[in-house]
């Protein structure tokens, strides 16, 4: 059966998401880094989002779907609830405390520690169900009539990919030259936003986990379908299906899609420790491993681009 119809999220919602929120976020910097790569080593620019409120970029679209729901009158006093495999949680109660409302999360009973502590500092009613954010998303449904609060996507909702989107502006000022820009993708929220928010001569590569490739499946089978996750980035890259958002843009031909097997997702996390004394999330980290491992090169005239977004994680597993 084919997938519903979906218009994907279009460049001047993502310029009004940067007039509501860039007051607020931090415009996070970039660093250039030579990467070794089979061929030979590369210049690499690395967006470091994961420097942002709340340790992710998903502060920028939970910024962004409350502030306008604030704008127009439709925030309920319960606040906002959200279901999440942790960083869209960190950054919807980012969100809701600056703008001093409730925030309901629902995420799996895997959830890492370093992200259920952040969430409890936030101040966040917490709700842990299930093993996987299918699980945490089908309680949520049901809370959600129960509490009555304005209920968030963690990314297959427009405003926040609108958000996400804003790190495309900020990379366009920071990176003169053509980009061809690396992005994790999850549920596909990140990099649908980024891809309607750069320019028309910059690439996107969405990069997945081997095993847990839901846009990866989707391309080529014509249509999102439902995936079985498995992989040691599923705690931030654990969607089963792809967004609806997400498949509008890729459909159209405008993301790439790469992937990588745990064991190159482990290397470029320890490579990114080891090197530039950054440590991320292994989701975070698969965004740098198609370079590592020689799978994307360098383009003529083109910067690569790798966005290393979220950094919700412990020390202790560097390994």
């Amino acid at each position: 059966m084919a997938a519903e119809s979906f218009a994907a999220v279009a460049r001047p919602a993502v310029l009004a998401a940067a007039r509501r929120i860039s007051p607020i976020v931090h415009r996070t910097p970039v660093l250039a880094a030579t990467v070794p790569t089979p061929t030979g080593p590369l210049e690499v620019v690395f967006k470091l989002e994961y420097l942002q409120h709340g340790g992710s970029f998903k502060v920028r679209g939970s910024l962004n779907a409350v502030g306008r729901a604030r704008d127009d009158g439709t925030l309920p006093a319960a606040g906002v609830l959200i279901a999440s495999g942790g960083n869209a949680a960190i950054g919807a109660a980012w969100a809701a405390r600056y703008w001093d409302t409730p925030c309901t999360v629902v995420v799996p009973e895997t959830v890492p520690q370093a992200k259920l502590d952040r969430l409890q500092r936030l101040g966040a009613t917490v709700h842990r169900m299930g093993s996987s954010y299918a699980d945490a998303a089908a309680h949520a449904a049901t809370l959600a009539g129960e509490l009555g609060a304005l209920t968030l996507h963690a990314y297959d909702l427009p405003d926040i990919v609108a958000g996400a989107g804003t790190i495309a502006l900020e990379l366009a000022e920071q990176v003169s030259t053509p980009m061809e820009c690396l992005v994790a993708v999850g549920g596909g929220g990140l990099v649908a936003g980024i891809t309607a928010g750069v320019r028309d001569t910059d690439v996107i590569h969405g990069v997945e986990p081997t095993g847990a490739a839901a846009l990866h499946h989707a391309l080529a089978a014509g249509t999102p379908i439902d995936i079985e996750v498995d992989s040691i980035a599923a705690d931030s890259l654990g969607a089963t299906r792809i967004g609806n958002l997400a498949w509008a843009a890729a459909s159209s031909g405008r993301i790439g899609s790469l992937v990588a097997d745990d064991a190159a997702i482990v290397a470029a996390r320890r490579w990114l420790w080891d090197e530039l004394r950054i440590v991320v999330e292994h989701g975070t980290a698969a965004a740098l491993a198609p370079i590592l491992a020689g799978t994307v090169t360098e383009t003529a005239g083109r910067t690569l681009c790798v966005v290393l977004c979220g950094a919700n994680t412990a020390l202790s597993d560097l390994g």
